[in-house]
């Protein structure tokens, strides 16, 4: 509930920033300009997230005859979580690692790298499909790219800023230009902090949701351990873009680059697991 709690929190934070944005560049007519845009941008990100995602992974989905053990795990994992069945992609990289995306749990689509079957036993990887599986089942992919698209939205406004202040000239009825300045490095720097703690938040609930549909929190704990082993000793070929979607972070990085981190360190997520599997 907490997490829940502060995504819904951060949303709306991002929205605050959003049309403070929009009233300092142009009052009324500014905000609802922020408006328009973010519900453009908003509206592109729901129908086509998915397919651009999948694109920029270089995924592709398993034919007929491919994968056929792992299609029948997320098979009877979707119809123990009650979702339908998802579409099961692949990403050929020795990089083991997975993520889910689609804009509802009608739409959705888990996909793995060809690695994570190389270093997970059964029940470690059923844990970590039960764990995309939660992302979709919570609607997270769409909160994602929601959120990212906000950001987005912020850091274009403050390129106007940007660009007003430097050919908006001596008009008096301009915004002070210290201000504008100061804002179009602040609320694009808040607004990636935001998205991130969105995404961080996130990771959290899929871990318990994961975990209550696999009925196995130690699983998913043991894979995250050796996913982040392998996290660090290749990194995947993908659009730093795509990493807030996957289960662990391909590119790692530690001092500032945490609060810039689309995850929550992995060691916090393995004792939350463990606390709950000790409370069965």
């Amino acid at each position: 509930r907490m997490n829940s709690l502060r995504t819904t929190m951060l949303m709306a934070a991002l929205t605050i920033l959003l049309m403070m944005d929009g009233s300092v560049l142009g009052g009324r007519s500014g905000m609802f300009l922020a408006f328009v845009i973010a519900f453009a941008m908003n509206f592109g990100a729901y129908w086509f997230s998915d397919k651009l995602i999948l694109r920029m992974t270089g995924a592709r989905e398993l034919g007929d005859n491919e994968g056929i053990e792992l299609r029948h795990m997320v098979a009877q994992l979707a119809q123990r979580a009650q979702m339908p069945m998802p579409k099961v992609y692949v990403i050929e990289d020795a990089t083991p690692n997975a993520f889910a995306t689609g804009r509802d749990p009608e739409h959705g689509v888990v996909a793995v790298t060809t690695g994570i079957t190389h270093i997970l036993d059964k029940d470690e990887l059923a844990g970590v499909i039960a764990h995309e599986l939660a992302h979709i089942k919570n609607r997270d992919t769409l909160i994602s790219a929601i959120s990212a698209t906000m950001a987005g939205a912020i850091s274009m406004i403050a390129d106007m800023f940007r660009w007003m202040t430097i050919f908006g000239g001596n008009d008096e009825d301009a915004p002070n230009p210290i201000a504008m300045i100061a804002l179009s490095i602040i609320t694009p720097l808040a607004a990636t902090l935001i998205h991130m703690g969105i995404s961080r938040s996130r990771e959290f609930i899929a871990d318990a949701g994961g975990a209550e549909i696999n009925g196995n929190p130690l699983a998913l704990a043991n894979a995250l351990r050796k996913l982040e082993r392998g996290a660090q000793a290749s990194q995947l070929h993908t659009n730093p873009a795509t990493a807030s979607l996957y289960i662990i972070n391909p590119f790692s990085g530690g001092g500032l680059m945490s609060w810039f981190s689309t995850h929550p360190p992995t060691a916090e997520r393995i004792a939350r697991l463990e606390a709950l599997a000790n409370k069965r």
